[in-house]
């Protein structure tokens, strides 16, 4: 099977496309199976991310209140290779400002966040999460790309999120059902050289009993 890659314009089917962030409720409406806020990234801020070097870029594997990513983050950057400067700042409010309208659209009072570097295939395969939704954002390098799987065979037409255009996922714990046959994966990059930098957000409604060692307080 050929595979028709897209960069998101129009969209799959049960897939809600929105110029804003309130859009990104739609994933609550019955039968969307997704959530895109489309937005474009400032140039100089997308020039400046490009140009860090994978070793300098930050990672982070937390469990926090989303009133506690700002401080968190900025904590985590001081201690990267990223410069002290007005970009890395946008950054910082950028990923607390996630954190901020995803546990609005899930009304949870914790967030588990997950910052990647990734410079090799990572989930190539089209799948579904366990969780009961995900929040992805790619800063840097080619977006989360998904389609619509038929009876589980690959998507036919494989669609790419835009870089830096959030899109929520509904995961396997929604309670709603049957599942739209909408799967997803990270776009596979080994051997192009080319670095990602990806920010996935998971609600959490209580802490678990390993988070402690992630917590921020």
């Amino acid at each position: 099977m050929t595979l028709l890659e897209e960069v998101v314009a129009d969209a799959s089917r049960g897939v809600g496309l929105s110029k804003t962030a309130k859009g990104l409720t739609a994933i609550q409406h019955p039968g969307c199976a997704a959530a895109i806020w489309q937005r474009r990234p400032l140039e100089r801020f997308q020039t400046w991310i490009e140009a860090q070097a994978a070793e300098d870029l930050p990672r982070a594997r937390l469990v926090l209140r989303p009133d506690a990513v700002r401080a968190a983050l900025t904590d985590i950057v001081r201690g990267s290779g990223l410069p002290d400067c007005g970009e890395r700042t946008m950054l910082v409010d950028d990923i607390s400002a996630m954190a901020d309208i995803f546990s609005d659209v899930m009304q949870v009072p914790y967030v588990r966040l997950r910052l990647d570097v990734i410079t090799t295939n990572a989930c190539r395969k089209f799948h579904i999460d366990a969780v009961t939704a995900r929040l992805v954002c790619t800063y840097r390098g080619t977006g989360t790309q998904y389609g619509v799987s038929v009876d589980g065979a690959e998507p036919e037409h494989v669609f790419t999120v835009p870089t830096s255009s959030p899109i929520v996922l509904r995961g396997t714990l929604w309670p709603e059902a049957p599942s739209s046959g909408l799967r997803h994966r990270s776009p596979p990059i080994e051997g192009t050289g080319e670095t990602r930098l990806v920010l996935v957000l998971d609600p959490l409604n209580e802490l678990e009993e390993d988070a402690e060692r992630y917590f921020y307080h």
